[in-house]
């Protein structure tokens, strides 16, 4: 009894880092200052965003025409209001919270997430200050969850999905109070259009990709707007997914929980039996988010340090490479400009059987750097992709620089770049093969 209780205690306390993660502050609402490798949006108007959607169909067109099997990376706080992401993202995080605060109260804290798994009993008892036993009963038993007396996260998750009206969310009880609380204060009904809105831009978005044979990649954004967007993502993945992989999410594995939401997306995609995409990336929000929770008060969401930050890419992918082995529909670009995460990734690839030419694993490097890297892979048989940014001259360079700064070590591998390519060509000369391909 004693454990369960501290168990309790812990979960609400990082129930309350996880509510200060995903609380909008007025001193952060300059989300460019401290980013170092990505493009920021704030929004100005809903005409403003149609624009955005209107560009972005625009580079799927040329994606489309030009290559077969392109990529195109949008951001969905192009695409509407930043604030409606961040109270979708509270409520999510509200809702999760409440599965595992009832998970460490049932003696399941520290369990890897998916092997919770609440009594259903016991969760229709936590229920009955804010819901009548029918009601309860309807919502956890059924076609929906099973029959099998338990609810897993993904169980849990299902009854938030986009069909939910905003302004009617669910009510929860506060474990501290006791008494019910709402998930979010309610919506405008101009909010709700809003976000319906969004909804609609992507849909518009990922029906033409579809048409043009051009993946979809949603960029990974701060971590107190990411719960919103993984789930938007996943809502479009399931309606776009079925065939194969159009739509991709976005995985930073910089994030202490990047595992956790690995895994959990595949099985989620697993038992709906539609295809999982994702690029999977280190992160491109490090500062930012460290300053923030320094200021605010919460838990560093962040690896402590880059070798952590590897460790955990490795980890994500070698679980996406082993699925892929296994026959499951999943898909991966492996975008990094880290050789030994390429070195790692082909050599897993060996072990498993995984050939290039089946096309689930592709790799992704920034147009300009680590050439040394793309143009080999390329010669080898593997997909690869140069992402090209583009753009106004006061708006990219920048952004390169910012790029540029992110990888540190870029200076050194461009020496290296350049000493490779000096002894290419003098073996070209003394060999009288200066015109001919190399072998």
């Amino acid at each position: 009894l004693s454990s369960c209780t501290s168990a309790a205690e812990k979960e609400m306390g990082g129930a309350e880092q996880w509510e200060k993660q995903h609380r909008a502050h007025r001193g952060f609402g300059d989300r460019h200052g401290g980013v170092i490798s990505a493009r920021t949006y704030f929004y100005a108007s809903e005409a403003k965003c149609d624009q955005h959607m209107e560009t972005f169909l625009g580079c799927i067109d040329a994606s489309g025409d030009s290559s077969q099997d392109g990529f195109l990376a949008i951001k969905l706080t192009a695409l509407g209001r930043p604030q409606f992401l961040l109270q979708l993202s509270e409520v999510l995080v509200k809702w999760r919270r409440f599965f595992h605060q009832m998970a460490a109260e049932q003696g399941q804290a520290g369990r890897a997430v998916l092997e919770m798994k609440l009594e259903v009993k016991k969760l229709q008892e936590a229920l009955a200050n804010i819901a009548t036993k029918a009601e309860s009963q309807h919502c956890f038993t059924g076609e929906e969850l099973g029959m099998t007396g338990t609810v897993d996260l993904l169980d849990w998750n299902s009854l938030i999905d986009s069909s939910t009206k905003l302004s009617k969310l669910l009510v929860i009880p506060n474990v501290q109070t006791g008494h019910p609380e709402p998930l979010l204060s309610r919506f405008t009904e101009e909010e709700d259009l809003q976000m319906k809105r969004m909804l609609q831009r992507m849909a518009v978005l990922a029906k033409r990709a579809a048409e043009k044979g051009v993946r979809l990649m949603v960029d990974a954004e701060q971590s107190y707007f990411q719960p919103a967007i993984s789930h938007l993502t996943l809502e479009t993945q399931r309606r776009f997914n079925r065939d194969h992989a159009i739509i991709f999410n976005t995985h930073q594995c910089y994030l202490k929980e990047a595992y956790d939401n690995v895994t959990v997306d595949i099985e989620l995609s697993r038992r709906e039996g539609w295809h999982f995409g994702t690029k999977l990336v280190r992160g491109a929000y490090m500062e930012q988010e460290r300053k923030r929770a320094a200021e605010i008060g919460y838990e560093d969401p962040i690896n402590p340090t880059y070798e952590k930050t590897n460790k955990m890419y490795h980890r994500c992918l070698d679980y996406i490479l082993e699925e892929i082995k296994h026959g499951q529909k999943v898909s991966v670009m492996v975008a990094s400009h880290n050789e030994e995460t390429v070195k790692f990734t082909l050599r897993r690839m060996m072990e498993l059987g995984i050939h290039p030419s089946e096309k689930k694993v592709s790799f992704g490097q920034l147009l300009g750097m680590c050439d040394q890297v793309t143009f080999p892979l390329g010669q080898a048989g593997f997909p690869v992709y140069k992402y090209v940014p583009y753009g106004p001259v006061n708006k990219v360079l920048p952004y390169l620089s910012r790029r540029a700064l992110e990888n540190r070590s870029f200076v050194q591998r461009a020496k290296r770049e350049r000493e490779l390519l000096w002894r290419e060509l003098k073996r070209r000369l003394l060999t009288g093969s200066l015109f001919s391909r190399s072998p």
